[in-house]
């Protein structure tokens, strides 16, 4: 009965100490540009995945166009990355918004290449007349 009541306790106030597990980093990237970095990332690691070479080709290093495309350095992401992620709410929220984003670029993107197929087929068909 003890260890029943002096871990309900424990528990409590674990649960009740809302105190950061992370500290905010002094040269925290904001979220809205954390967002987009994470979003860059997840293209640039498609395109490794669909085309090996195409990042070779135009000698891009993912990792060196991030920090000079969003001004940071690897710390400075680094430590970001690691406060949000200490709230998991929070980074599946920003996790959801770039999913979200990629989604909607994918359907563009099929909606783009249904209509040069279309005007191919109809150029091809004008071009038989």
């Amino acid at each position: 009965m003890k260890k029943g009541v002096l871990f309900i306790i424990l528990i409590s106030l674990i649960l009740s100490c809302k105190e950061e597990v992370i500290k905010k980093p002094e040269n925290l990237i904001e979220k809205e540009v954390m967002v987009d970095v994470m979003y860059d990332l997840a293209l640039l690691e498609a395109i490794k995945y669909q085309s090996t070479n195409a990042l070779e080709t135009h000698k891009i290093n993912p990792d060196e166009y991030i920090y000079k495309k969003y001004k940071i350095d690897s710390a400075q992401f680094v430590q970001s990355n690691m406060y949000y992620a200490s709230d998991y709410k929070e980074y599946k929220n920003m996790y959801d918004q770039i999913n979200s984003r990629l989604a909607k670029n994918k359907s563009l993107l099929e909606e783009a290449i249904k209509n040069e197929k279309d005007k191919a087929l109809l150029l091809k068909k004008e071009s038989k007349k």
